[in-house]
């Protein structure tokens, strides 16, 4: 198949004759023939070219709860799809193979971002994703998608690291209703070591989405064993997004598999995913999440005034929901999020 070459944004000549790429805070500097950290967005014949435009290597219908979004539209499908590449490294990586892998591209069937939305319209779902690798490396292709479902009458949601400058950002979310970004863990060590990037930049990200933007927001974190799961680091994270983003932001806590290159790292005890909860609820937050594995509660959503269960989930699917107009249908409690 003929690769197709579509012409980037976000980048400028510089006086040493390369080009740099400012989508992200890597910022990759690129000679000719010389692909960024991501290795979807190349410097050819001297012009930043998106590789990835148009050739999704994951397309599926998902329930939006595998997202994980819980307060954006439950019960409901989304058409997930993703491409290859990434501008971060992390060790832990769970779709290793088309966000690693530059053969994953090679068998990708072009489609425009109209066959996308006409494909959503097709399986009768409401809702379109971009998500299982990182879509800011394809942010041309999420973003022409994106004003095409809207056009068509459909959401948007996005699953990102957060890896973006905000000579982007604006763009790259204009257009879309929802999203979870992953918030890998709360030191800069952690970041430097498993995702071979830096925090800031995505605590950045993430206030710029609460205080400037009306994206709908929630948040992963995702425990590994020994690596960022100390109660102190949990409470920390917690403190931070209560003080920056506010007490009603969702957060969901991961559990960990062995994958990618910590095969050797055990999974994480449901035990410690039931600490997390509870530090976060203890530090005032409303809304937490457990995910990856079974859990009697911690996929539940909670009324913070009368406590009642509002919608109970069993693993993604979801058995019923009691908010009405966005409120509590038992006493009349707002809840955030998007629920008709």
């Amino acid at each position: 198949m003929t690769q197709t070459l579509h012409t980037a944004r976000w980048w400028k000549k510089i006086p040493d004759g390369r080009l740099e790429c400012f989508l992200c805070p890597r910022r990759c500097h690129l000679a000719e023939g010389q692909a960024g950290f991501c290795f979807v967005r190349e410097n050819v014949g001297g012009e930043l070219v998106q590789m990835a435009y148009g050739r999704p290597v994951a397309l599926a219908v998902d329930p939006i709860e595998k997202k994980p979004l819980f307060h954006f539209h439950p019960g409901s499908a989304v058409l997930s799809l993703g491409t290859a590449g990434c501008n971060l490294g992390c060790q832990f990586c769970q779709n290793y193979d088309i966000s690693k892998e530059r053969a994953a591209q090679q068998n990708a069937r072009h489609l425009e971002p109209r066959a996308i939305v006409d494909l959503a319209v097709e399986h009768g779902v409401p809702s379109i994703a971009f998500t299982y690798n990182e879509p800011t490396v394809w942010a041309e292709y999420a973003i022409d998608i994106a004003r095409a479902a809207h056009e068509a009458g459909l959401h948007t949601a996005m699953v990102s690291n957060g890896y973006v400058t905000r000579e982007a950002f604006f763009e790259l979310y204009e257009h879309i209703d929802a999203v979870n970004i992953d918030l890998k863990g709360f030191s800069e060590s952690f970041y430097e070591r498993f995702t071979l990037s830096h925090m800031h930049p995505v605590l950045d990200t993430l206030r710029w989405l609460r205080r400037e933007t009306k994206v709908w927001l929630e948040i992963t974190n995702l425990l590994i064993p020994g690596c960022n799961d100390r109660p102190e680091e949990t409470r920390k994270l917690c403190e931070w997004i209560s003080i920056e983003l506010g007490d009603t932001v969702p957060l969901h806590f991961s559990a960990f598999h062995p994958d990618y290159r910590m095969l050797d790292t055990d999974p994480t005890p449901p035990e410690t995913v039931h600490r997390a909860r509870e530090i976060a609820l203890e530090c005032g937050l409303k809304y937490v999440y457990e995910g990856n594995l079974l859990t009697r509660d911690g996929g539940n959503t909670h009324c913070p005034a009368c406590h009642r269960t509002l919608v109970r989930r069993n693993w993604h699917r979801v058995d019923h929901v009691e908010i009405v107009s966005g409120c509590c249908a038992h006493c009349g409690q707002e809840i955030p999020g998007q629920w008709d």
